[in-house]
């Protein structure tokens, strides 16, 4: 079944917060499965002025970050998630064009699999219509993944 998430309801499923909450709602989520939504950019952001002065725009290492906590909604709104600890294990990320103020960033994030604490996604971000920033990424959830780990 899936639903969305306000500014406010977001929290209970995303630990960041601003400014470093780099999602805005989520349109739609399939817990386990995806997570929709978006990141509104204006030229109050607290990157634009040193990213860069003249040509302000957003760092890729943030357009990643979006897609990852994007993927963290799709983990953490599963049964008995909420509020987990996330920690990123991987990421393989491609950059396609600029994340400019005023545009709207629509990320799109999926499960590929989730064993063991342990997720592999992949996830796109969209400008304009156009993709402007795609990731395949492991994130882990360390309290379900140390349950797996050998004891020393």
């Amino acid at each position: 079944m899936s639903f969305s998430l306000n500014a406010e309801e977001l929290k209970k499923y995303q630990p960041n917060r601003f400014p470093f909450l780099m999602i805005d709602i989520v349109e739609d989520v399939e817990p386990g499965q995806y997570a929709k939504g978006y990141k509104n950019l204006t030229n109050n952001e607290w990157y634009f002025p040193m990213h860069f002065p003249g040509a302000p725009n957003m760092p890729g290492a943030l357009q990643l970050e979006a897609m990852a906590q994007m993927l963290t909604v799709a983990i953490t709104t599963q049964e008995g998630l909420s509020g987990a600890v996330t920690h990123a294990l991987e990421h393989t990320v491609r950059f396609r064009k600029e994340v400019l103020p005023g545009d709207c960033l629509r990320i799109e994030a999926f499960i590929d699999s989730w064993r063991r604490g342990i997720c592999k996604g992949h996830a796109f971000g969209y400008t304009n219509g156009e993709v402007a920033c795609q990731a395949k990424m492991m994130i882990t959830i360390p309290d379900i993944l140390e349950q797996y780990l050998p004891k020393r």
